[in-house]
């Protein structure tokens, strides 16, 4: 078992939260965010990942055979579609943002009012 995936997940998740920790724009800290998401790809796939083992189709595979567990690779898809869900709204909530208050820059927009 090898340390590079979760060093690599681990240095991909940095690079996002530092991204957003110094953005000074709503849409490039929304990228950050899915950069930071996609550490987790790389994480559970990793997790997940057996040496010589094949895909989990048990119809012509020998029981002998190792297989990759199915359980991480459906983790993994679902995290895809939460992400790609979450940018969505998020972008477009900067979006109705930048209609209402004319900029993206987050230390640029008034306090609510209500």
């Amino acid at each position: 078992m090898s340390l590079l995936p979760y060093l690599i997940a681990g240095w991909i998740f940095l690079v996002g939260v530092h991204g957003m920790a110094t953005s000074r724009n709503l849409i490039h800290a929304v990228g950050c965010l899915a950069v930071t998401q996609s550490s987790t790809y790389v994480l559970l796939l990793s997790v997940g990942y057996r040496k010589g083992a094949t895909a989990p189709v048990f119809s012509d595979v020998p029981t002998s055979v190792p297989v990759v567990d199915p359980v991480v690779q459906a983790l993994a898809l679902t995290d895809v579609v939460v992400g790609a869900t979450v940018t969505a709204l998020l972008l477009a909530l900067v979006v109705q943002t930048a209609k209402r208050h004319g900029t993206v820059d987050p230390d640029e927009l008034s306090g609510l009012k209500g």
